[in-house]
């Protein structure tokens, strides 16, 4: 419908409600968030992957805590401070998540006891049942983990009557000239028959 002539110059007065300008303005609209999220995007990528960083890093690289040798071994006593009783000691070394470092932490425990003039013998704290720290009884000659009765001698060999379904998990062991001795340290799976790390 045509809009009435204006007197004054007989030309017809504009259409406010014209559908050309809300397309004009609906294109230009679009147009500014393409290119501004298309700007945007660079900066927000960069940021993101500085911030995830950490987590780009392999499993290794953040597991393997500092204080170990290239070969996953850690420092924890001398050849002469063992006997043949089995002693508790700490593992300790820098541990770090994604974001954070723990100094000297303890990641862990093993048990550390001497046969013959060099040969050392090296457990695991943990029992294999269900991952509760076990003890080692004097008295008896043996392991005992207080969590479900679960029986080891003294060789780490689990007493039949036992609920855990394996022996105690032996660790890799070496003496340096200086007569340090390093232990090969990892945690396993607790629960199943077979020895697999965790």
């Amino acid at each position: 419908m045509s809009q009435p002539p204006i007197p004054e110059t007989g030309r017809p007065e504009p259409d406010v409600f014209s559908p050309i300008e809300p397309r004009r303005g609906f294109m230009t609209q679009l147009t500014a968030v393409v290119v501004g999220g298309l700007v945007g995007i660079f900066p927000a990528a960069v940021g993101l992957a500085t911030f995830l960083n950490p987590l780009r890093k392999s499993a290794k690289q953040r597991q393997m805590p500092e204080g170990s040798d290239t070969e996953g071994y850690y420092r924890v006593t001398t050849l002469e401070s063992l006997s043949a009783i089995p002693q508790a000691f700490k593992i300790i070394a820098d541990r770090k998540d994604a974001w954070n470092t723990f100094p000297k932490d303890a990641i862990g425990a093993v048990f550390l006891s001497r046969s013959g003039s060099s040969e050392v013998r090296a457990f695991n704290v943990t029992c294999p049942h269900a991952g509760c720290a076990v003890d080692y009884k004097a008295a008896k000659g043996a392991y005992h983990c207080p969590c479900h009765n679960s029986s080891f001698a003294a060789d780490g060999k689990r007493d039949p009557k036992s609920p855990s379904a394996r022996d105690l998990d032996s660790l890799p062991v070496k003496i340096d000239v200086n007569g340090a001795v390093w232990v090969k340290y990892q945690d396993f799976k607790t629960g199943d028959k077979e020895k697999k790390p965790a």
